[in-house]
């Protein structure tokens, strides 16, 4: 048996927006199940992420530390935004959100992994980069604002964020994935049999 997930989509009966917001909104579909029988659906419609797991010359990851307000704590994270134009070629946004989050740029781009954050509620795809080569980008810094203006900015060993996520003291998902997936990427074949940068992504189709 391949173990791989499979597109599947059970026939929708009735679907209605409740509720849309200035990013996201929320979505309720009347779903049949296998039984025939007919249940509703809520879940929240997301254009999706990328997210960037930095890595410089010294094995330390570039993380920044900010306020989300759904969860009432700063969390250290890495670099991620969302796909604000559909369609947009998640490469780029990817080097945007670097640019724009900590003034830096990278040479080597390579898809670290491919993650649905919440599938049971959320159809939120998020794409994790990993960038090495890393150099100060060019020109002026970008102007942040709202929980971007209180941002901190940290570079860590990869084996001290390992040692946090498994003490329970960082949570941030692309965080945790991405430090995880690059440890496993390293011992089962090395970061050079990563997928390219500009690999396909059926969550979120993109033109080259």
């Amino acid at each position: 048996m391949t173990i791989k997930d499979t597109p599947e989509e059970w026939e929708i009966r009735a679907t209605d927006t409740p509720f849309v917001g200035n990013k996201t909104s929320v979505r309720t579909d009347d779903v049949v199940m296998p039984d025939g029988s007919v249940v509703r659906r809520d879940y929240q419609v997301h254009p999706g992420s990328v997210a960037v797991l930095a890595l410089d010359d010294e094995d330390r990851v570039l993380l920044i530390k900010q306020y989300r307000h759904p969860v009432r704590e700063k969390l250290w994270e890495i670099p991620a935004g969302l796909l604000d134009i559909p369609g947009e070629n998640p490469l780029h946004a990817a080097q945007r959100e670097l640019y724009e989050e900590a003034h830096v740029k990278a040479e080597d781009w390579r898809v670290l992994t491919d993650v649905y954050t919440t599938p049971g509620g959320c159809d939120e795809a998020v794409r994790i980069f990993l960038a090495r080569g890393l150099s100060e980008a060019d020109g002026d810094r970008f102007e942040v604002e709202d929980e971007e203006a209180d941002m901190e900015h940290a570079r860590v060993p990869v084996d001290e964020l390992v040692r946090s996520v498994l003490a329970g003291e960082l949570h941030n998902n692309c965080l945790v994935v991405g430090v995880l997936s690059l440890v496993a990427a390293r011992a089962s074949g090395g970061l050079d049999g990563l997928r390219s940068a500009d690999v396909e992504w059926p969550a979120r189709p993109f033109e080259a």
